[in-house]
């Protein structure tokens, strides 16, 4: 499996390539030179597969076995769901009216984003221990990404993270999701803008390529191929669990109805339907519209202004992912990506091709929701189910009840759930409903906090580039290599030595050698 960039100026990579990657350094996205199909038999067969054995499989095909064997991959993805509190990782919730409701928030910061994370930080780790390389992982986030991102890699020696958020727009217990995390690795800075600015200075550090590659700059955005191939198996998991009977021909079509801030997800769905998968995709929104707005009417133009909203990890204007679907759809015609993806980025203004414009209507539905339907849905919901849903998971659940008083089309339908109520007391406050704290979040706010201001006026990217210098030169300052003890036992420790490398063995009736290893450890 090889990737290439959607603007067709950077040669073509492997996963591993990929995943370092973020951006390709032509200014592209990664995206995989072609998708696989699946038929009818694989079908049936992964419908009764677990969400872990569905990203197992899903993976197996984008991830070349001689990067990593199936039994490493496997073991990897049972890793990275270690830590999520539901038995079986996601949860379906059904509820009144056809509402079905795909809970992907089970994970450690309640959040969907923790699934692909939680992987792309063990994929991660895998190719780095290989290596003995050390990478700079630079994050923007809206909300829930910086949370998840950190979660994923924190107190790794081989990775210092960046996360920038925007102060004062994400919720209280996000950034204290963030700002809390006091490791050696993260490091958080809190800007005095907004999530589209942030997304532009990370831009700029990736595009100045000496830099980029002097400190090895990564991201874990969804510009990140590896998230989008995660996500993929959320869409065939509501699928199979929505979809009446899989015995008919043609298979029958589930609608996926998905909260859209930067597109990774609704992506994910673009390339599931790609492989095969028989379901409707609805892109939904809040009152930053552009996505709507591109699907309706062809108009992929960012407002003057970004909108504060309930849903604030949507509160996006320049959603990065839309290249991926356009390049998709246009059947991967990186000219014409580029063409409009350039035009954009000069004038944040753009007109859709007709053909084009045409074909993404055609793949995608769409809505939006204001302020108040996010408090309406919330409370019909409660009311309804006793079943609290976070802004983002409401602005779907808005889209469902409005095709129920619609009377419309009768077709099953799964909206995917984007976080826990749990972390936007505001907005449940502002339905008048009662939030519900978990204990692991209530702590949040006793705990020690640290993050950095970056004010107006000042220079985000020196302030950054300065930072990662020092972060890197201590983490070379402290550097060493592995010394493996292992017995006959099979048992192994290892010990960090200074410059060099070398492996010996201890004899398995050495004990105290044995004892005195460990010990040192």
């Amino acid at each position: 499996m090889e990737y290439v960039s959607t603007r067709g100026g950077s040669r073509a990579v492997d996963f591993e390539g990929a995943l370092f990657s973020g951006y390709a350094p032509d200014g592209g996205l990664f995206m995989p030179r072609s998708i696989p199909s699946l038929d009818g038999a694989t079908l049936q067969r992964w419908s009764r597969l677990s969400y872990p054995e569905l990203v197992k499989e899903l993976c197996s095909l984008f991830i070349a076995p001689e990067l990593v064997p199936r039994s490493a991959l496997n073991d990897l993805i049972d890793r990275a769901f270690s830590r999520f509190r539901h038995k079986d990782v996601v949860h379906m919730s059904r509820l009144k009216d056809g509402l079905n409701v795909l809970e992907l928030w089970h994970g450690v910061t309640y959040a969907f984003k923790d699934l692909s994370l939680s992987c792309t930080g063990q994929f991660l780790q895998y190719f780095l221990e290989k290596k003995q390389k050390h990478i700079t992982i630079l994050v923007g986030t809206s909300g829930d990404t910086g949370s998840s991102a950190i979660e994923s890699v924190r107190g790794q020696q081989n990775m210092d993270i960046f996360v920038l958020l925007p102060e004062g727009l994400c919720t209280q217990i996000q950034e204290l999701q963030m700002t809390t995390v006091i490791e050696d690795n993260v490091h958080v800075f809190a800007a005095h803008g907004n999530s589209d600015q942030i997304d532009e200075l990370i831009k700029e550090l990736f595009a100045d390529v000496d830099f980029s590659r002097k400190y090895n700059l990564m991201s874990l955005n969804s510009v990140n191929w590896s998230r989008i191939m995660v996500q993929i198996a959320h869409h065939f998991y509501a699928y199979f669990r929505c979809a009446p009977s899989l015995d008919t021909t043609p298979l029958p079509v589930v609608e996926i109805v998905v909260p859209t801030g930067g597109g990774g997800n609704i992506t994910a769905g673009c390339i599931a339907q790609k492989m095969g998968l028989p379901i409707q995709l609805v892109a939904v929104v809040n009152s930053n519209d552009i996505i709507h707005r591109a699907v309706q009417h062809g108009d992929f133009s960012a407002s003057e202004h970004v909108k504060a909203t309930l849903a604030s990890a949507m509160d996006i204007q320049e959603p990065c992912n839309v290249e991926r679907i356009l390049w998709l759809l246009s059947g991967c015609d990186s000219h014409l990506t580029k063409v409009l993806m350039e035009q954009f980025t000069a004038s944040k203004s753009l007109k859709l091709p007709e053909a084009l414009h045409r074909k993404l209507s055609e793949t995608l539905r769409s809505s939006s929701a204001s302020d108040e339907d996010i408090v309406r849905a919330m409370q019909r919901c409660w009311e309804e189910n006793w079943c609290l849903l976070c802004p983002h998971t409401a602005v779907a659940a808005h889209y469902h009840y409005s095709q129920l008083d619609s009377c419309a089309s009768s077709t099953p339908r799964c909206c995917l759930a984007s976080a826990s109520a749990a972390k936007f007391q505001d907005a449940v406050l502002r339905a008048g409903l009662v939030p519900q704290l978990p204990p692991e979040i209530t702590a949040l706010t006793a705990m020690e906090t640290r993050s950095t201001a970056l004010r107006r006026g000042e220079d985000w990217a020196r302030v950054l580039r300065d930072r990662i210098a020092a972060a890197v030169q201590g983490w070379e300052a402290r550097r060493g290599t592995s010394l493996l003890f292992k017995d006959n036992a099979g048992r192994t420790a290892k010990c960090l030595l200074f410059e060099q490398q070398r492996s010996i063995t201890i004899a398995p009736d050495d004990d105290l050698a044995w004892r005195l290893c460990s010990k040192s450890l």
